[in-house]
């Protein structure tokens, strides 16, 4: 929009003629979230960052203090190691994020502290197997997958 408003043409008048020009030309029927509902946060406190945190949201992205994350992820291992297929995975998983944890052991980042042990590999092993023959009758005590 170059167009100046014209002297002595009072600035709501002038705005107003602006947005229904560009309406009957179909201005804004493209734009994004046409015809779609208001998000119903708008009754929420003013919240300087709330572009970030939506885009954030969107892209899936979080923002943790680095142990805090660490300590996530240990947790997220622990479960996806509980649910492997097999021993070989449950290994790979478990050693992967205890390299994690004693890297950020000997650096530690700042903020809150890590609260977080390496694993034992032998003793998730031990408790995987246990899980599988619970849950699936037909492994045998001692038999192993590798």
């Amino acid at each position: 929009m170059t167009e100046r408003k014209p002297p002595g043409v009072p600035f709501e008048s002038w705005v107003d003629k602006q947005i229904h020009d560009a309406q009957r030309r179909g201005d804004f029927d493209t734009l994004p979230g046409a015809g779609k509902p208001l998000p119903n946060d708008l009754e929420a406190p003013y919240d300087e960052l709330w572009w970030v945190k939506r885009k954030m949201a969107r892209e899936g992205l979080s923002v943790l203090p680095p142990a805090l994350a660490l300590r996530k992820e240990a947790e997220d291992a622990l479960t996806a190691a509980y649910a492997a297929r097999s021993e070989r995975t449950v290994r790979k998983i478990i050693t992967d994020v205890n390299a994690k944890i004693r890297d950020m052991l000997l650096k530690p980042p700042p903020g809150p502290p890590l609260g977080r042990r390496p694993y034992d590999v032998e003793q998730v092993v031990r408790e995987w197997q246990e899980r599988r023959r619970t849950a699936d009758g037909s492994h045998a005590p001692g038999v192993s997958e590798v």
